[in-house]
């Protein structure tokens, strides 16, 4: 069995909620918070096969705790601990734009410093707006959703199938790799 690993940093909620329903499509994943990893967390992190990145988008990009847990791996970098793992990212902001792809691609980037194997979303979503549909803003690079102003909420059903679409996704690209690689 693959082991993923979701790291992520959540403001208000917003993002966790956007976790927790990744992990619902690949059944196993650990979530961990990257404000309060120690050295099990770290070590989980190092033995995954498969690392999802997920931040909020703070002012057109990932926000400060999460660019701290990016700046503390390069404690390691040179070491290459997650060269070939399978990476893909999520994230959120209160628009439907909102520059979440700057926040995406700055995950992709630091996954491509670290070697790391890059997945993108794969749902097309519609070509008009319709009352609930999956990837419903159109981003390709990785998971984006928007934030519900309703606190209840947090994150859209829509948005919610879509992460769990895309956990899924991240899973069975894990499972094909190690599959392929002997694991």
């Amino acid at each position: 069995m693959t082991r993923i690993a979701i790291a992520y940093a959540s403001g208000a909620g917003h993002t966790l909620r956007l976790a927790r329903a990744v992990a619902d499509g690949a059944p196993g994943a650990r979530l961990l918070d990257v404000e309060a990893l120690d050295d099990t967390g770290w070590s989980a992190l190092h033995a995954a096969d498969a690392i999802v990145f997920g931040a909020p988008t703070y002012m057109g990009n990932v926000s400060a705790p999460f660019k701290a847990f990016m700046d503390i791996s390069s404690d390691f970098w040179l070491d290459r601990l997650w060269k070939d793992k399978v990476a893909g990212a999520f994230t959120v902001g209160s628009s439907a734009s909102g520059d979440k792809a700057n926040t995406l691609t700055t995950l992709a980037i630091f996954a491509a410093q670290h070697g790391m194997i890059w997945i993108g979303q794969d749902e097309i979503g519609p070509p008009a707006r319709t009352d609930n549909p999956v990837n419903h803003d159109g981003f390709w690079l990785g998971l984006a959703a928007t934030a519900s102003r309703d606190k209840s909420r947090l994150i859209g059903e829509a948005d919610l199938e879509t992460a769990r679409r895309f956990g899924t996704r991240i899973a069975m690209f894990t499972e094909r790799l190690a599959t392929r690689q002997g694991h």
